[in-house]
């Protein structure tokens, strides 16, 4: 297999269950944390490797190291390997998504911004998310009527903060998830609730339905649940390992454990918790962008600049959610015909929120 951001945790993630299950890794893809990389390059011995900076280079402990996105492009065409794990954060994921499927080949998606920007332009039949709230939905699915589908959300860094407080919190606050360790961008994502939209967005185009909500749970146990139209609803319950959704990703079918199962003695109490608009600004629009979808390109590119200059400490924690309302309501009336649109848009959406 391919694995674009090795690096990051899906990716570290992805080498457990590929040694796990003893599956050939052909091409590693990372950023800037060559430490790591190196250490992953003697682990399962790769054909090559593409790494973000022509700088970095010499520092990479392997013979066939590329660099820059064009690189990464060019090893999914290249490579014998059948399976592509996209893992990349942000709108750099969507070239390497078309590229896979261009050429044919299946593709474990974590990068969902692939899909809540482009899902109408994406060929999904030889998709599998990663994501565990859309495994966890997959898992669920039977053959009965469904009436509606629900995800889970952690309620992020800021779920049982003062809410006058929120406008004066740091980027260290934030950055301090209460169930786990990710990505700056994906935890300030979780914060804003902007990631559960996203999870929604891409929900829609997986599933082809617009009957869908989120809820929080505290302790990211449960992560999804289908509700049948005869009033009944089953919940999918697991540790919090992204190792099961990869492995089902890669492998389809999977018959032996993979992570412990959970012990609710143990557990004892489930907490669920409504999302907020006064907590989460950005919830007010949930409803508006399943009807309009088409939008998902503004959303992101508006959220991707607004994340960035509040990591560099140039705005504030609540100007997240309002820079990328401003934006949506500015470019309400876009809708892109084709993907050359979608980065056009893409492009204007960023330089209207001082990229």
């Amino acid at each position: 297999m391919i694995i674009l951001g090795s690096t990051g945790s899906i990716g570290v993630n992805t080498i457990e269950v590929a040694k796990k299950f003893n599956l050939n890794v052909e091409v590693l893809v990372a950023g800037n944390n060559i430490e790591r990389l190196n250490a992953q390059i003697k682990e399962v011995n790769p054909s090559m490797v593409v790494i973000a900076n022509k700088e970095d280079v010499h520092k990479v402990n392997h013979p066939h190291v590329a660099f820059g996105q064009e690189a990464i492009l060019d090893a999914i065409e290249n490579s014998t390997s059948q399976t592509v794990v996209n893992s990349l954060v942000g709108f750099l994921g969507l070239k390497p998504t078309l590229k896979a499927i261009q050429c044919g080949k299946k593709i474990a998606l974590a990068n969902k911004e692939s899909l809540v920007v482009a899902g109408e332009f994406i060929d999904q039949s030889r998709l599998m998310p990663v994501d565990s709230e859309h495994f966890g939905l997959w898992y669920l699915l039977q053959n009965k009527a469904i009436a509606s589908m629900t995800i889970t959300a952690s309620g992020g860094s800021f779920r049982d903060y003062p809410l006058e407080k929120l406008k004066n919190v740091t980027v260290k606050e934030a950055l301090n998830h209460p169930n786990w360790s990710m990505g700056n961008k994906i935890t300030i994502d979780s914060a804003t609730m902007t990631n559960k939209l996203f999870e929604l967005l891409e929900a829609k185009w997986l599933f082809n339905t617009t009957h869908l909500d989120a809820i929080i749970e505290t302790k990211s146990l449960i992560h999804a649940l289908v509700n049948f139209k005869d009033g009944s609803t089953t919940a999918h319950i697991a540790n919090a390992c992204m190792q099961l959704p990869i492995a089902y990703a890669i492998k389809q079918k999977v018959d032996i454990e993979v992570l412990k199962p959970v012990n609710l003695l143990e557990v004892g109490i489930l907490e669920f918790k409504k999302i907020e608009v006064e907590r989460y600004p950005i919830w007010e629009i949930k409803d508006y962008m399943l009807k309009n979808p088409h939008l998902g390109v503004v959303l992101n590119a508006a959220n991707e600049v607004s994340v960035s200059q509040f990591l560099k400490n140039k705005i504030a924690f609540l100007e997240i959610s309002k820079k990328t309302l401003a934006a949506l309501e500015k470019f309400d009336t876009v809708h892109p015909k084709n993907l050359d649109e979608i980065f056009e848009i893409d492009k204007e959406v960023r330089a209207y929120c001082g990229a």
